[in-house]
């Protein structure tokens, strides 16, 4: 149990009200565990997709980008091992149709034969492993020479293209390959809004090293990462290390630690990134596989080897929730009865950066404030409001992390100034219009 609050659901509710978040499909009913963003959300995923390709390919000159296809050859996941081992436990519950992991049951009640959801005994039905990558086919005929599957991560469409990228980029190792990209699993108990679902998006950067040299990297792969959480604006105080044991060591890794974030409530502490020290393993299996050498050469020492891979795999969809989570707030004015909901993001990463506002819809005032709308609208994305008081304006805005309101007054027309409001502050400062666009830019630096 966290000692932070659990504001699941009401998230999902502002979601859904200002345009974040909304259920797949759900004038159908919806479609389970999977999500589509709305104008506001995906902007804020955006925009922290954006944070990661500058700091970790557009910041760097020993990263490289990639945007693999979707659909591989199968013999991909045969090497990956996800075909035979890519699988769940499952149980099924005969009365209730209910269906659970094994693995993640309670001993006493699978060995006792209960139903953990309705309590009847007897019917649960034997384990049986259920691969969780999708199946489909390719092509006319849908017969078993045929199947493809939709990936499961993205990291496998890095390493067969080691050498593509090594070669053409005429990178020396150590280097990396990153990549952003859609990958899918048929998840048995998904949930938690947008924290697991059947189709998300990865952040992946696979950085190639010479073997012994690879627990260094391990450690100083481990530093960057966490800082740019800090840097994203998470608290430091939800943010942690979990390193995995011997028993959650995947079958690939030397070592591996998670980048933890504490959502609140009863979710707490859960996965947001892994960062992987996976050996040789999956260069080596693809050679094997496919036939092809995947070895580096190290011409100034004249000598061929398959390097090892730290791999840094974040969870957009995941770092996106935890953002939001961070953000939510709900505080009193003073002199105000009514309270406030503010989404605090960091001003860098919030969907809308700025928004204007005609004080009253006369006396020119909507029109300087489009002026100034049509001027910011080049550099940073921008809000208009003209509709209900000032005070309910600025609460729409501070509702979806808006971190500075522009208002076009009497006085506006008179000297070509206007009043900027501070999201966290409430200060309000006098802007001259020929200023303001160096103004907002100064502040949404970082």
């Amino acid at each position: 149990m966290s000692g932070y609050p659990d504001v699941m659901d009401k998230l999902v509710s502002l979601s859904k009200r200002r345009g974040f978040i909304f259920q797949s499909s759900e004038i159908y009913g919806g479609t389970g565990s999977v999500w589509d963003y709305g104008p506001l959300g995906v902007e804020l995923k955006k925009n922290i997709k954006d944070r990661w390709w500058n700091a970790m390919v557009r910041a760097r000159d020993d990263i490289e980008g990639l945007d693999a296809a979707i659909l591989m050859h199968p013999r991909t996941w045969e090497a990956s091992g996800h075909v035979a081992g890519f699988t769940d436990p499952l149980v099924d519950c005969k009365q209730c149709k209910a269906r659970f992991r094994a693995d993640k049951m309670d001993p006493k009640k699978l060995e006792a034969n209960v139903c953990p959801n309705c309590g009847s005994k007897g019917t649960l039905t034997e384990p049986r492993q259920f691969n969780l990558m999708f199946k489909t086919f390719m092509g006319a005929m849908e017969d078993t020479a045929s199947v493809v599957y939709l990936r499961p991560e993205t990291a496998q469409g890095i390493f067969v293209n080691f050498l593509n990228v090594q070669q053409s980029a005429r990178q020396k190792i150590p280097f990396g390959i990153a990549q952003i990209g859609k990958a899918f699993r048929n998840e048995i108990t998904p949930g938690n809004f947008i924290f697991r679902t059947r189709e998300f998006e990865q952040m992946e950067m696979q950085f190639f090293v010479e073997p012994g040299t690879d627990m260094e990297w391990f450690e100083t792969w481990k530093a960057l990462r966490m800082q740019w959480h800090f840097d994203l604006g998470l608290s430091p105080d939800r943010l942690a290390f979990h390193q995995h044991d011997a028993t959650e060591l995947a079958h690939y890794a030397r070592a591996a630690f998670d980048v933890t974030f504490d959502f609140g409530g009863t979710l707490g502490h859960q996965e947001i990134e892994g960062i992987h020290n996976r050996s040789d393993f999956d260069l080596t299996q693809h050679q094997q596989y496919s036939g092809k050498k995947l070895e580096y050469f190290d011409q100034p020492n004249n000598r061929r080897y398959v390097p090892y891979v730290i791999e840094t795999s974040v969870g957009a969809d995941r770092v996106t929730l935890a953002a939001m989570v961070n953000a939510y707030r709900e505080e009193q004015v003073e002199g105000e009865e009514e309270g406030r909901v503010v989404m605090g993001f960091k001003p860098s990463i919030a969907p809308i950066k700025a928004a204007v506002f005609p004080l009253t819809k006369k006396d020119g005032q909507p029109d300087m404030a489009h002026r100034i709308l049509d001027d910011l609208r080049n550099a940073f994305t921008v809000d208009y409001d003209e509709t209900g008081s000032i005070g309910k304006r600025y609460r729409r805005q501070d509702e979806v992390g808006t971190p500075f309101c522009i208002t076009v007054d009497g006085q506006s027309t008179a000297d070509q100034t206007v009043t900027v409001r501070d999201r966290d502050s409430l200060a309000q400062d006098r802007v001259d219009v020929s200023q303001l666009k160096g103004y907002l830019a100064a502040k949404l630096v970082g």
